[in-house]
């Protein structure tokens, strides 16, 4: 596993996006933690959670509390691992995806995450999306004030714009360590926002990173999924290799800048062992531009 700097901290290159785990399809509790176990044993630290991870309509926290679970259980050193959680979302009876940015839920939501986690301070706490009906200054200084209290280590923002990126900055200062957007081959909207990221020094967390590339077996790269001839190239490259699209997908990622940190789900122990295996594969400077030129057709 290579790292990388996220704040102060020192975190694997690729992390584990914990939301499968929790969510509509979710495995049994056994193939879950074997999962978040098997992450660990590939030298993945970087877990990605949020308290809106659970089924609609349930009680929040699912993912948090497994998450601790899986640590607890896991028999080997965890104390390097850092787990990253988002608040200011919700997940109704109906399925949809609520926003609440108001203050005294965001410090309702992290106290609530830190009692699920079991920790003194939760080491990344994330802005889950900024909600249009607060002023975002004021979802702000709830983060500042978490941090001043010292229940949250760093702060982070996610789906959010570069304009959002310089306000928090000039709120939260140097305490203000990523940013985590959707981003991937097929949904490259947030390119300013991972540029901005590379040039302030700010971790980028491109959550669903494997979008437009097909999840083929782990033994060996299948055909081409709905993006059609547009991703050949990846699974080109992936034959060429020997290895999966996926982790093709992942390492192209890892080139765009030394700040990116991609968190891609599992939900099988497999899956996140492919892809913390692309951490080691180096890319040729042959194969770069067809992959890049694949992925801004």
């Amino acid at each position: 596993m290579r790292y990388r700097t996220l704040g102060d901290l020192r975190v694997s290159a690729v992390g584990l996006g914990a939301m499968p785990l929790s969510i509509e399809g979710r495995p049994d509790e056994a193939r879950a933690l074997a999962t978040v176990h098997a992450a660990l044993d590939a030298g993945v630290t970087l877990l990605d959670t949020a308290d809106s991870y659970h089924l609609p309509g349930q009680d929040p926290g699912h993912n948090e509390l497994l998450l601790a679970r899986a640590l607890a259980s896991y028999g080997g050193d965890t104390s390097d691992v850092l787990v990253a959680t988002k608040g200011g979302r919700g997940r109704p009876a109906d399925g949809t995806w609520t926003v609440n940015g108001d203050p005294r839920h965001l410090k309702a939501a992290a106290e609530a995450s830190l009692k699920r986690l079991g920790i003194e301070a939760i080491g990344l706490y994330q802005l889950h999306k900024p909600d249009p009906s607060v002023p975002f200054e004021e979802s702000l200084g709830a983060l500042r004030d978490l941090l001043d209290e010292g229940k949250i280590r760093l702060a982070g923002l996610s789906n959010v714009t570069t304009d959002q990126i310089h306000h928090a900055r000039a709120i939260l200062g140097d305490r203000l360590v990523s940013v985590q957007n959707r981003y991937s081959p097929e949904v490259r909207d947030s390119d300013p926002e991972l540029r901005l990221c590379a040039e302030l020094g700010l971790a980028f967390l491109p959550w669903s990173p494997l979008g437009g590339i097909s999840r083929s077996s782990l033994d060996g790269p299948s055909g081409l999924d709905s993006g059609g001839v547009r991703f050949a190239a990846f699974h080109e490259v992936a034959r060429e290799r020997g290895v999966s699209p996926q982790q093709v997908c992942l390492a192209w990622l890892l080139t765009l800048s030394p700040t990116v940190l991609p968190i891609p789900g599992a939900s099988r122990p497999q899956t996140i062992q492919d892809s913390a295996g692309a951490a080691d594969l180096v890319l040729t400077e042959e194969e770069l531009p067809r992959l890049t030129e694949a992925a801004s057709a």
